[in-house]
């Protein structure tokens, strides 16, 4: 089981505090989709790059091969969401919950043709990812969330 050292500093959002306190409690058993959508989140937790807290979201499961992709579409706003610059700063200091237990990952930008690929695979899981980049002029980030090697 991984666990990252430090202070946790939970969400000021009801909904997104709520869930991943829900999620986390339960193994993944309830709280383990997107409000009533049915589709499947996983909870991200990191370190914040300027209080050194660590910071926990649940994110839309797109995985494949064993790894995940973190779109940091912020609903199509302007500007990255704050976890962005989490994850720029601390790309080792990384866990993702998938079901019972979290696990290390490690986490890395990606661009080009991979950004392709799984712009895609995300669009296919979250169809409103489509919709955020037509609202925004900046270019939907995605990170690659890859286990970390143990030991």
């Amino acid at each position: 089981m991984a666990r990252l050292e430090g202070t946790y500093v939970p969400s000021t959002s009801d909904w997104v505090r709520e869930q991943v306190e829900t999620y986390e409690r339960t193994g993944g058993r309830e709280a383990g989709t997107l409000r009533d959508t049915g589709i499947p989140v996983v909870i991200v937790t990191m370190r914040g790059v300027r209080s050194g807290h660590l910071r926990k979201i649940a994110l839309m499961r797109v995985e494949h091969g064993g790894e995940y992709a973190l779109v940091a579409s912020k609903g199509g706003a302007p500007e990255h969401p704050g976890w962005y610059h989490n994850l720029v700063a601390n790309p080792d200091e990384v866990t993702l919950q998938d079901g019972p237990e979290p696990f290390a990952v490690r986490v890395r930008l990606v661009e080009g043709e991979e950004y392709d690929r799984w712009w895609e695979r995300s669009v296919a899981v979250f169809a409103p990812y489509a919709d955020y980049r037509a609202r925004t002029s900046r270019r939907i980030p995605i990170f690659i969330a890859s286990r970390a090697a143990c030991c």
